[in-house]
């Protein structure tokens, strides 16, 4: 008889968050499309704990805001900045970058998180959904990419971008084309850029998590897909948004500083 992985598995239930460990103390980091309850939110709650200042960043303003008076209430001791972005705009996104340094004093962490999915077949699909998916998705995180890497450029003290990438760059998903393209994209990207911010002291690395459940995912794609999809990990469940961020802020960290170019997969699917 076999017995599933969740029977013998200590991982099968979500461990405890682990605490902090000051791998990011004194940093400046700045997170796009933090507001909410995703890994963006989770990605700057963990810079906190792990010692940094933190600049957050969305186009929903009221969120956004309730992001930041939440990570100040938790975090007083640290600073808690916010800047309203819509990162589809090439102008916006260049402001955000220099208004970042001027309220942190620097940067030395960029966190490429913006993106956008859906489900919709390829032969159903619009060139309105491409493009809005691929813009948010992708061309989003050249745009901050390149404002960071500018900012970098004229400073001489370098620093880190970790983007948000996802196993469906590699994989196929039905009904999931635009987003894996975009996200294909987001690992080239990664891997190109990166050889080129050698030059500025600049490391870039990207993340492609399987699938970590909250509760933005569950408003664009189905329960039934998610539990499918969590069934399908090793652990027999999705991961938390904090052990995705928990391998942002590694990367972030002097614990890399010889990584750059590559694309580390958070995922506990079967091989």
């Amino acid at each position: 008889m076999t017995t599933s992985p969740s029977a013998i598995s200590p991982l099968a239930t979500a461990p405890v968050e682990t605490p902090g460990h000051g791998l990011l103390a004194g940093k400046k980091v700045v997170v796009t499309a933090a507001a909410g309850t995703g890994i963006g939110f989770s990605s700057a709650r963990r810079a906190l704990l792990e010692g940094a200042d933190v600049l957050v960043s969305d186009f929903h303003e009221r969120r956004l805001g309730e992001a930041a008076d939440k990570l100040a209430a938790e975090f007083p001791e640290q600073q808690v900045a916010s800047i309203v972005c819509d990162v589809s705009s090439t102008e916006q996104v260049d402001a955000l970058i220099a208004g970042a340094a001027d309220r942190l004093g620097r940067i030395d962490v960029l966190i490429n998180n913006a993106g956008l999915g859906g489900e919709t077949p390829v032969v159903d699909m619009t060139d309105e959904q491409w493009d809005r998916v691929l813009d948010i998705t992708l061309t989003s995180t050249f745009r901050a990419t390149r404002a960071a890497l500018r900012y970098f450029r004229s400073v001489d003290h370098g620093g880190v971008l970790v983007n948000n990438a996802s196993v469906l760059g590699w994989r196929a998903q039905h009904s999931q084309a635009h987003y894996a393209a975009a996200k294909a994209g987001v690992m080239a990207l990664t891997r190109c850029s990166a050889i080129e911010a050698a030059e500025y002291g600049v490391r870039i690395n990207a993340v492609a998590p399987s699938i970590a459940r909250h509760a933005f995912l569950a408003k664009v794609t189905s329960e039934e897909l998610l539990d499918q999809l969590a069934a399908g990990e090793a652990f027999g469940r999705a991961a938390e948004v904090w052990e995705v961020a928990a391998t942002i802020a590694m990367l972030a960290s002097d614990y890399t500083t010889y990584l750059t170019g590559e694309v580390v997969s958070v995922s506990s699917q079967r091989a």
